[in-house]
């Protein structure tokens, strides 16, 4: 076999960034390129251009094949999103996650919405559980609604739409949906009781060849069933030796995996949750929006954090509060800075802290004790590892040599089904950054946040009482 004869390429496909991987099958990446998705507001939705990233896909998916003989395509996909097919085609433009049903059809579809004993999703705003936006949409137009004929998860819409075939994944499926019941491996009464099951394709696990695409000089390229971005990072790191972890997937969202907790410690209304492995096994859950947040409550700083701004910021007890997205384990109240007014500098490294102290507090509630992995695209911000492993001095804190886990998850994925496994362990300890005062700045910074949630909890309390 040469080092051609089964180059893979993946989409890794995230809601801010999508990129291209490609990979010779001895796990070496040889090509990579990015764009921005475009999410335009189009009949009072905020929806995809899937036009303009189907384009872009193609393009950059002939070049692979011509350049480095790709043979296969594979698809990592950001959660929550979903596409209704209709004779062949989109029957209405890829929804945003960002935005809220209005309150009217928000209190009738929630009304439908199962327990979290059955599906281990916590009822989340926006779509975060996208069960929610596809009861809007079929809320919001019924007609249009029955003459859907399935829906598919966004891994597999790219699937379908390079092969033609349409399928269900568990991954997807599993993660935060209301869709999926782990604990009986099988589709929520949601499904059941709205008639959706019919809509449903069959299910195959990612990785799985469904067909092929053809290029413009008459190659076929082999399409690969397409997977969940964080749970495929979760098997790449199963699929290079490692066993009792915990995993911090780290990009737009935070997402801490550890399947040495047990089930009935997650607690709804902190975003602790059930996702569901490719092999269809239930695994405790936190996230938070941490790239969303540390993007904006450092007001879009790029650059690596310096390590004088943090030092600073912690002297000078500079906090950055939650939250700054919705959802996460302190629901409720805005983001807030307090303390002296912050230079640019400090103000990302504050912002650095918060992310820092809010994977902290996420460890602490999902008992995470064992080993942590810590990979994606917060590891650019320079600090943020060693700090970890500074807050959590009683656990070893791994960095991947990767920053695109869930890319090479993908790619695993796709090279088990050629019999092959060409990736290893390059996974390096983090270098704890022990700063003067940082244990008496995190003490500080949960007994603010701490008393920010309380004060919330009872403004709400008397609103209901009121």
């Amino acid at each position: 076999m040469t080092a051609h004869s089964a180059a893979i390429a993946v989409f890794d496909l995230g809601k801010t960034n999508s990129k291209l991987h490609v990979f010779f099958p001895d796990g070496s990446v040889v090509a990579e390129s990015r764009t921005r998705p475009v999410w335009r507001d189009e009949g009072g939705l905020r929806v995809l251009d899937d036009q303009h990233l189907l384009g872009w896909m193609q393009e950059q998916l002939e070049a692979a094949v011509e350049r480095h003989g790709v043979t296969g395509v594979m698809f990592s996909g950001h959660g929550c999103t979903f596409a209704l097919i209709e004779d062949g085609e989109l029957a209405m433009p890829i929804l945003d996650y960002e935005q809220e049903p209005p309150a009217d059809v928000a209190a009738r579809v929630d009304a439908l919405l199962p327990d979290f004993a059955e599906t281990f999703s916590p009822r989340l705003p926006l779509g975060l559980n996208y069960g929610r936006h596809i009861l809007w949409l079929q809320d919001r137009d019924p007609e249009l609604f029955g003459r859907v004929e399935t829906i598919l998860a966004y891994p597999q819409f790219w699937s379908w739409r390079f092969s033609g075939v349409g399928v269900s994944e568990v991954s997807y499926l599993g993660c935060h949906s209301h869709l999926w019941a782990p604990l009986v491996d099988d589709y929520s009464g949601l499904v059941m009781h709205q008639g959706w099951r019919k809509k449903m394709p069959s299910m195959e696990r990612a990785g799985a060849a469904l067909g092929t695409w053809r290029t413009k000089s008459q190659k076929d390229v082999t399409v690969y069933n397409g997977v969940h971005d964080s749970n495929s990072a979760l098997y790449y790191y199963r699929s290079i030796g490692f066993s009792d972890f915990t995993l911090v997937s780290t990009g737009t969202w935070v997402i801490v995996f550890n399947p040495a907790c047990p089930l009935d410690v997650l607690h709804p209304e902190r975003d602790m949750l059930a996702n569901v492995t490719v092999d269809h096994l239930p695994v405790a859950t936190i996230r938070f929006m941490g790239g969303r947040e540390y993007e904006i409550a450092s007001g879009g700083w790029t650059r690596p954090v310096p390590v004088e701004a943090v030092t600073s910021v912690i002297a000078k007890g500079i906090y950055a509060l939650p939250s700054f997205a919705p959802g996460g384990p302190m629901p409720g109240n805005a983001g807030a800075f307090v303390g002296p007014d912050p230079t640019e500098e400090e103000r990302a490294a504050a912002a650095l802290l918060y992310v820092a102290l809010m994977t902290d507090l996420s460890l602490d509630l999902i008992r995470s004790e064992n080993d942590l992995i810590i990979d994606g695209g917060l590891m650019k911000t320079g600090l943020y590892a060693g700090l970890i492993a500074a807050l959590r001095p009683g656990q070893a804190v791994l960095t991947s040599a990767l920053a695109e886990g869930s890319a090479f998850g993908a790619a695993a994925l796709a090279f088990e089904h050629m019999g092959l496994s060409p990736f290893t362990n390059e996974c390096r300890a983090a270098e704890a950054l022990n700063f003067a005062g940082l244990q008496a700045y995190r003490h500080e910074w949960q007994d603010l946040a701490r008393a920010r949630r309380s004060q919330f909890l009872e403004d709400a309390d008397r609103e209901v009482t009121g």
